[in-house]
């Protein structure tokens, strides 16, 4: 029981510094990852202490934490915001990745003397960024939506293709004709896996009345959780799996969609803090010494060249500007992902893996500080900075099921085309009306004069079979204000 208690005293002090480290790490600009990575440091063997010293526990955790990250990451994406990155994003995620463990592995074949088949994993480990990193940096600069898109799209995705990649080239399996088509078998399973799972789930969550509120965030991360086990059981990619189900989740009429975002959020961070926190007390700052040169040149090779080259090549086909592809690739940051890959072949007993995981651990703190700390810098130099951007209004359900009806909450966004409409104007379908305005902390009943303004949190009510039409109707005025069915925006 002493321990017991030890152990969570010890878990509630390092999330509770966690937390109030975010806000350090926002103000700097740098990812939050650092201060976990550090923390992790300082109870480890050269702290205060605990020795933490496996391998395969580490990269099951890892991967778990992954799975919680992917997760939100999926819940939180907004399909109207990414939608016309997609393509790019499929192509970062996956013909630049191809590329980039092609360039890595033959500059560190020539440069380090690497093995072919030792380079060639060192460069699918390094091929993911990681959407945590990236995300705590972009957050605020104001850059273009489709920049941000493809960074969240390739980010979301690109877990895939480099854990089937590292998984290949750490075991004893033969690598001929048939691997390309494994992988892509692998990819598309996971995908259409994803989209069975998410649409299933969010069928049944619209139908089934919960007794308690709390239950629909925890239903939703199940659904989005099984999804990854039916995928690695299905010899799927499970990862991508997880990451479609929760876009599908995120992007469906969901119950409560509020408080799940929220729930999922929080676990995010949870896992975040966790996993990062556990890389740290895995690392041992003695071995990081001897892996100082080759993490750099690693680090040096990936971000001067492979980086660069495999952004370059995958948006060719979208005529992508030169100005964005540079952003592009300065913002394909590294974080956990790369370590938790590390792990795996070390948990195999490959030749070669200590070196490697000790020289991603040094090549993730580097890139970090080095592309975390100039973002800003490089978006204003390259005029991608354009101050605040307009965000999709948010529509949170509540079903009232005895009375066979429906509650909307929706918050008027900064820049939505809501702001200045009367209420006359916003013309919602038969069965639904807005029954109460909040405006600066104080709720009233409006009237037909009454003038949406933005922050303005609004409560409809409507029936269930209008739903639908409401839904679409207050996002077409948010997107085109109140000519919007004049010019063509149904709010689909």
């Amino acid at each position: 029981m002493n321990g017991l208690t030890l152990a969570l005293g010890i878990g509630a002090a390092v999330v509770l510094v966690a937390v109030l480290a975010v806000r350090l790490s926002v103000r700097l600009g740098l990812p939050s990852l650092l201060v976990y990575l550090g923390i992790g440091v300082a109870i480890g063997e050269a702290g205060l202490g605990i020795r933490f010293d496996n391998p395969e526990l580490t990269q099951a955790l890892g991967l778990a934490a992954l799975v919680l990250i992917l997760t939100e990451g999926g819940l939180t994406t907004r399909w109207p915001d990414v939608k016309s990155s997609l393509g790019i994003g499929v192509a970062l995620s996956t013909v630049a990745v191809a590329v980039s463990v092609g360039v890595t592995a033959a500059c560190l074949h020539f440069i380090l003397g690497l093995d072919w088949k030792v380079a060639a994993l060192w460069g699918a480990v390094l091929a993911s960024t990681d959407a945590a990193a990236v995300f705590s940096v972009l957050r605020g600069l104001g850059v273009n939506k489709r920049v941000v898109g493809s960074l969240e799209i390739e980010s979301g995705l690109n877990d895939a293709p480099s854990y089937i990649a590292v998984v290949l080239l750490s075991t004893s399996v033969t690598i001929d004709w048939v691997s390309p088509l494994l992988v892509v078998y692998e990819l598309v399973a996971g995908a259409v896996i994803g989209l069975g799972l998410g649409w299933l789930g969010a069928l049944a969550l619209r139908r089934v009345a919960l007794p308690a509120t709390g239950l629909y965030p925890l239903a939703t991360v199940a659904v989005c959780v099984a999804a990854f086990s039916t995928g690695q059981l299905a010899h799927a990619s499970g990862l991508l799996a997880t990451y479609v189900a929760g876009l599908v989740l995120g992007n469906s009429r969901l119950p409560h969609r509020g408080d799940t975002v929220s729930f999922a959020e929080g676990l995010g961070w949870l896992s975040q803090i966790g996993l990062f926190v556990l890389l740290g007390l895995f690392a041992s700052p003695s071995r990081l010494l001897d892996a100082i040169v080759p993490g750099l040149v690693a680090g040096a090779v990936l971000l001067l060249l492979a980086r660069p080259l495999s952004v370059f090549l995958a948006a060719q086909p979208f005529r992508v500007p030169w100005r964005e592809q540079v952003f592009l690739s300065w913002a394909g940051l590294r974080g956990a992902v790369p370590i938790v890959l590390a792990m795996i072949p070390l948990s195999e007993d490959m030749p070669g893996a200590r070196q490697l995981v000790d020289a991603v651990f040094v090549l993730v703190i580097v890139l970090t500080l080095v592309q975390g700390s100039t973002l800003p810098l490089v978006a204003r130099v390259l005029g991608l900075t354009k101050g605040a951007q307009s965000t999709q209004v948010e529509v949170d359900a509540a079903p009232l099921d005895e009375l066979g009806a429906e509650l909307l909450q929706v918050k008027i966004p900064k820049g939505s085309q809501l702001h200045g409409i009367y209420l006359t104007e916003l013309r919602l379908p038969p069965g639904a009306t807005v029954s109460l305005v909040t405006r600066g902390g104080e709720a009233f009943t409006p009237e037909a004069t009454t003038r949406l303004q933005t922050n303005d949190q609004i409560l409809v009510v409507t029936t269930q079979q209008a739903r639908s039409a409401t839904e679409r109707r207050i996002r077409a005025v948010d997107r085109a204000g109140r000519y919007a069915r004049w010019r063509g925006e149904h709010g689909d």
